[in-house]
């Protein structure tokens, strides 16, 4: 502790509190400290004229930004304390127009109530008037800390507007345990106990000593900034600290300054031509065990007393479970007891028609099922390798590149190669997603026109990617060029024929489907 006067929180406090200028807005940046980025990184803005879908990618800093535009605009209106501001955007994530309507219904104190504040207005009113001797004698008077039980001079104790005060040290252990072991940066309340009214940005600032502390507090009060906004979302390549803002909510696809593409909607790799909706049933049937049991299903039979599952492993029909509790001996053919068997009541060669239809329909849908599943996941996870294996060619195509400008061709003339690569690369990824959208389509002629599209679009990829992983040392520079620019140009027109079909059947819904979501 440098001083007492830092950590006493007087009527000081609290004026400096309800002077809302810009020196207030600038100190509210909570200390970030991001790494500096490059001028095309801090805040870079998208406008792709095919797509016509306007986004930003928005540095640590800018986000921070965003966010203080955010209180500040809400301010303007309001006219209490940054810090109560954003608790109360915070409680209608970060939803300015809600918390506008609610503000002005003329309940107030229920508002301040539901977020866990003290109202700023209650404080201003009942704010006690005491001179400097007033000030000092309160400070040398001495008060029981009640987390650590020790008494000390009232200098070194803080607290809330609740009116509940402890020592600093209790205070600097009670917040960083919240956020470095609980991961509470937002919801943060008192330390006294059945008290919930929570701690500002300010004072957690102010108490918490430890710089690591303060950054982890800091990365989780954006953090939850970005998630509850609706109109931002977190970059999703590993250790990446952008996050995009957007205009409006849609399934398109935006590429961050680390370079990784995705879909904004879902947040997964941009999946075109399958909607959000079906790719996420599509992970999930090949995550769980849905396929398994298919399988056993086709393969195996239950024990008829206890019902544990059983695999055929010899030609001999007559089964003994191994359940320990079982034992059970059954016929492999009937399930029957196997003991009738070659009695003069015996019956399993007798055909029952219906019985038979039944068990035969079961099973030969099971298989029917699985096999169809692993006809379209196959050629999915074939894809989806290849794709794996294609990125390798940018090294191959570099040095490819690099031997050509020994050969009096310029930089530019030679990228012709890095977009074949690029082009093969896209192919691939929506290929991919095209045999999970038809893993959901039920025939008709639209979909007999898609299969045609997909497999002209199949063909063009193999033929550019066999090219660019065999051939491509075999010709002349001359030919090179011109081969590689006309294969992934008729890739280019493929896939575009391919999405653009799919596009118009999602607008005048003519695609039919085997499930419903």
């Amino acid at each position: 502790m440098d001083s007492e006067d830092e950590y006493v929180m007087d009527d000081v406090d609290d004026e400096e509190e309800d002077d809302l200028g810009d020196e207030d807005y600038e100190n509210f940046d909570l200390g970030m400290e991001p790494e500096p980025l490059s001028s095309a990184a801090q805040g870079s803005s998208r406008d792709d004229e095919l797509d016509d879908f306007p986004y930003e990618v928005l540095s640590p800093e800018l986000i921070v930004q965003h966010m203080v535009d955010c209180i500040k605009e809400v301010n303007t209106v309001v006219q209490i304390p940054p810090t109560a501001t954003r608790i109360l955007l915070n409680h209608f994530k970060w939803d300015k127009e809600k918390l506008m309507e609610r503000y002005f219904d003329g309940n107030q104190e229920k508002l301040f109530s539901e977020a866990h504040i003290i109202s700023p207005h209650r404080k201003a009113k009942s704010r006690p008037k005491m001179n400097t001797r007033s000030s000092t004698a309160l400070a040398n008077q001495e008060m029981l800390c009640e987390i650590c039980l020790i008494t000390m001079p009232q200098s070194y104790m803080t607290g809330l507007e609740c009116g509940h005060r402890f020592c600093i040290s209790c205070w600097n252990e009670y917040l960083t345990t919240k956020i470095m072991d609980e991961g509470m940066g937002q919801t943060i309340s008192c330390a006294a106990h059945g008290c919930d009214i929570l701690v500002d940005d300010a004072t957690v600032m102010r108490l918490i000593q430890d710089s690591k502390v303060k950054l982890k507090y800091q990365h989780l009060i954006t953090n939850s900034f970005v998630e509850c906004h609706r109109l931002m979302k977190w970059c999703p390549a590993p250790d990446c600290k952008y996050a995009i803002r957007v205009q409006y909510v849609d399934a398109k696809p935006v590429t961050c300054a680390c370079g990784h593409s995705f879909c904004f909607s879902c947040s997964e790799d941009w999946h075109d031509p399958v909607k959000c909706s079906w790719l996420k049933k599509w992970k999930k049937k090949c995550d769980d065990d849905s396929e398994t049991s298919n399988w056993i299903a086709a393969n195996t039979k239950e024990c008829p007393k206890c019902h544990v599952t059983i695999e055929k492993d010899g030609g001999c029909n007559h089964m003994v479970c191994r359940n320990q509790n079982c034992k059970a001996d059954f016929c492999w053919v009937c399930l029957g007891p196997w003991e009738p068997h070659g009695s003069s009541w015996y019956n399993c060669n007798r055909y029952d028609e219906e019985e038979a239809k039944a068990a035969r329909d079961a099973q030969e849908k099971s298989r029917a099922a699985l096999q169809r599943y692993l006809f379209y996941y196959n050629r999915y996870a074939n894809h989806q390798q290849s794709l794996k294996f294609e990125h390798k060619l940018y090294a191959q195509v570099k040095l490819k590149m690099e031997e050509m400008q020994q050969h009096n061709m310029s930089w530019i003339e030679v990228q012709f190669l890095k977009k074949a690569v690029d082009v093969l690369c896209q192919c691939r990824t929506v290929l991919m997603y095209t045999y999970v959208f038809a893993f959901y389509l039920k025939k008709n002629n639209q979909s007999i026109m898609f299969e045609d599209n997909q497999k002209d679009l199949e063909n063009a990829t193999e033929c550019l990617s066999e090219y660019l992983e065999r051939d491509i040392s075999a010709d002349s520079l001359v030919d090179i060029k011109q081969k590689v620019q006309d294969k992934y140009r008729y890739c280019e027109s493929r896939v575009n024929v391919l999405l653009q079909h799919v596009h118009e059947g999602y607008e005048k819904d003519f695609w039919e489907y085997n499930e419903v979501l």
